[in-house]
């Protein structure tokens, strides 16, 4: 992969990295403030633990994708960005420009997705 790719891709990780931050930061100050709210009824805390429910699995998935974009980050400051974990074949461009954090080629993230 070329240097300008990798920029490329870098500047884009770099970049997704910082909005999950703030997204993650936001996500815990509405679960803070539900956590303090005066509930009066049974109603009202079914929805509260609803919506803190659904939050937290929002948080749970950003903190993986926040992993695979470090990892991402690594393999490019190694030199190893862009190659698959499996086959050891190059990732195309056009996945990683749709998922720039992936580990897999396509053929391969069918294997996996299909063992799982």
């Amino acid at each position: 992969m070329q240097i300008s790719e990798l920029g490329y891709f870098k500047n884009i990780l770099e970049s997704r990295n910082l909005q999950i931050l703030k997204n993650i930061s936001g996500v815990n100050d509405e679960l803070d403030q539900l956590n303090g709210l005066e509930l009066n009824d049974e109603g009202d805390h079914a929805s509260v633990n609803n919506s803190a429910m659904i939050e937290s699995a929002i948080v749970q998935q950003q903190e993986q994708e926040l992993r695979d974009i470090n990892v991402a980050l690594g393999k490019i400051s190694v030199g190893d960005y862009g190659i698959c974990a499996m086959c050891e074949d190059d990732i195309g461009f056009a996945r990683l420009k749709v998922k720039p954090h992936a580990i897999y080629c396509i053929d391969c993230r069918e294997i996996v997705e299909k063992t799982n």
